[in-house]
């Protein structure tokens, strides 16, 4: 039984199976996992995850109850959930990714879509099955009293189910993404828009990664559930218990970040990059070709920007790292489509023999996403909506005179807006005179900017975000309600 426990879709690692049988293990990316990871060493935490592929699977009915730490894996406490397949895909897929996930970043084509019918209705289950299989397994694991930090809008409904089975239990939930106004939330049906409502008021402490998502969070609680919701003190009381609200910003841990850039081979890709580019100036973007990164605008933007600035033919090349996401979906199919076409027609618009005013990658190498930021005059973040985007926060830490082009839409711009190019993202004339400002700007502004960015940046990593949230809940087991 544990104290502390934390459920995720995505755990700390994964498995490939060879056609032999032989599992072979992979520890997860990116700074979050890195950062609970180290949490988890200190405080014996157990990790409860989903088995995202045929390896997982395989793991996970290979280990003791789903065990992987039990089987011999050195994963630390880890729990890895055997999901039906086609479970896991309706909630994964259709719900969480095709549903919820387009309510929350404002992406649906309204004319066209959503269409909640009976296939919905189907997938809406799953999604519920999915949630109580999680809120299943970290009730017969906590402890009496345990803190649970439930993870984002895959498992909205877990906190109210596992409040169901163990009132004892103090819960947490946390939103990665940006919350819906309620106007753009209300596109759910009327019951499925309660259900995700309520799902995360089952928890004592409902985060968000900024003051906008969290009051767009209370607005629906409000317009949709009819709930008592005090903004100033950030409570909401529905059905006789009372959530409160948090606000967590999740930052970066820089030194490890500014560690891992200077291995061997990120200073092999720096060399590289330098080779292929020169002297010349870089705007720098790195993105999933996930819809909300609105990479085609961006692409756009540069364009117009060398067609207004015909002084920079020669002398800035953009390096754009758009790397694949979510190809079983086909809008994310097409639109890494539109990503590769846009490129083309740049580079037959103006390259020349000496010079390619556009390198687009769209093959995920993360040493040479962090060479790219150390080498970034300016980084380009313009996403259509974004929960807080770390990427804003990395480029700064990694290069000390780099210029920041940043999305309204982000979450990151309330800490660092006043110190980055603020653009509206669908504003393609405007983040092309921005990135001109931006490769303009005086060096010793530029140096004084970076140093603040960095700071914003590194103010709240993933090891102080955590024990912020479980310093929130409340001190004793809670009563249910």
């Amino acid at each position: 039984m544990h104290a502390v426990l934390v459920a995720s879709n995505r755990g700390p690692c994964s498995f490939t199976l060879s056609e032999d049988g032989v599992l072979t293990m992979r520890r997860g990316g990116g700074g979050l996992v890195s950062g609970l990871v180290e949490v988890a060493k200190e405080t014996s935490m157990l990790w409860v995850c989903a088995a995202l592929s045929d390896g997982d699977r395989s793991a996970a009915r290979g280990a003791p109850g789903g065990r992987l730490d039990l089987a011999g894996h050195d994963t630390g406490p880890v729990r890895m959930l055997d999901i039906p397949p086609a479970t896991f895909h309706r909630a994964y897929n259709d719900v969480a990714n095709s549903t919820l996930w387009f309510v929350h970043h404002l992406l649906y084509d309204t004319p066209n879509s959503p269409h909640f019918g009976t296939r919905f209705r189907r997938e809406w289950e799953s999604y519920q099955d999915y949630n109580a299989m999680f809120a299943v397994a970290l009730a017969e694991d906590a402890a009496h009293g345990a803190r649970v930090l439930i993870q984002d809008y895959h498992l909205a409904l877990a906190p109210a189910m596992l409040r169901v089975e163990r009132p004892d239990l103090r819960i947490a939930h946390f939103s990665h993404t940006p919350w819906a106004p309620p106007e753009y939330f209300s596109l759910l049906p009327d019951d499925v828009a309660c259900e995700v409502l309520s799902g995360i008021l089952g928890a004592d402490h409902a985060g968000f990664l900024t003051a906008r998502w969290a009051t767009a969070f209370m607005d629906c609680c409000e317009a949709v559930l009819g709930a008592q919701v005090d903004h100033a003190a950030r409570t909401v009381v529905h059905e006789g218990r009372t959530t409160r609200i948090g606000v967590h910003a999740l930052g970066v841990d820089g030194e490890a970040l500014v560690a891992r850039s200077r291995e061997p081979d990120v200073a092999a890709r720096v060399d590289a990059i330098r080779e292929l580019v020169g002297d010349r100036r870089l705007i720098v973007r790195i993105d999933r070709t996930e819809l909300s990164k609105n990479i085609v605008r961006g692409l756009h933007a540069y364009r117009e920007f060398l067609a207004d600035h015909p002084e920079w033919h020669g002398r800035v090349v953009h390096l754009a790292f758009a790397y694949p996401s979510r190809h079983d979906l086909p809008e994310y199919r097409e639109y890494t489509a539109a990503v590769q076409r846009c490129a083309k027609e740049i580079e037959d618009e103006y390259a020349t023999e000496d010079w390619d005013p556009l390198i687009l990658s769209v093959h995920d190498d993360y040493p040479r996403s962090l060479a790219a930021y150390r080498l970034a005059d300016v980084l380009l973040v313009n996403p259509i909506r974004d929960g807080m985007n770390l990427v804003a926060k990395e480029g700064p830490i990694l290069s000390p005179r780099c210029a920041l082009v940043l999305s309204r839409e982000a979450g990151a711009v309330a800490e660092l807006g006043e110190d980055a190019f603020v653009v509206n993202p669908y504003d393609v004339s405007g983040t092309a005179a921005a990135l001109h400002e931006a490769l303009t700007l005086a060096e010793d502004e530029r140096l004084k900017r970076g140093r603040r960015l960095r700071a914003a940046a590194t103010a709240l990593p993933p090891k102080q975000w955590f024990a912020d949230q479980l310093a929130a809940l409340p001190d004793g087991p809670v009563s249910g309600g």
